[in-house]
């Protein structure tokens, strides 16, 4: 998996490539864990991921409760798949996917 991040004043965006499962995930987790305290709005794009698994959902819920009483978190550019696991998993209705 590789992480890129970008800050543009306090919105942070971070793209992820690859897979987000059990062994990347702590990696995506650490990474937010460093922005999100100086953040005030997140967008995860996820326009080349291929992969999501339940523990990276996990760090979605973990950011998203860190983004609620700020700018919030917006996920960008999640392919089918990744949607199909938000619609299955009922995270499209928690998370904001644009």
């Amino acid at each position: 998996m590789t992480i890129s991040k970008e800050k543009n004043g306090s919105n942070l965006t971070v793209a992820v490539e690859g897979r987000l499962d059990t062994v990347t995930a702590p990696q995506l987790e650490k990474e937010l864990k460093e922005e999100l305290e100086s953040a005030q709005a997140l967008t995860l794009d996820f326009g080349k991921l291929e992969y999501i698994s339940s523990a990276g959902l996990r760090v979605l819920l973990s950011a998203h409760k860190a983004m609620a009483g700020k700018g919030g978190l917006t996920i960008v550019g999640a392919n089918e798949i990744v949607r199909e696991v938000f619609d299955v998993t009922g995270f499209a209705d928690i998370l904001n996917i644009a």
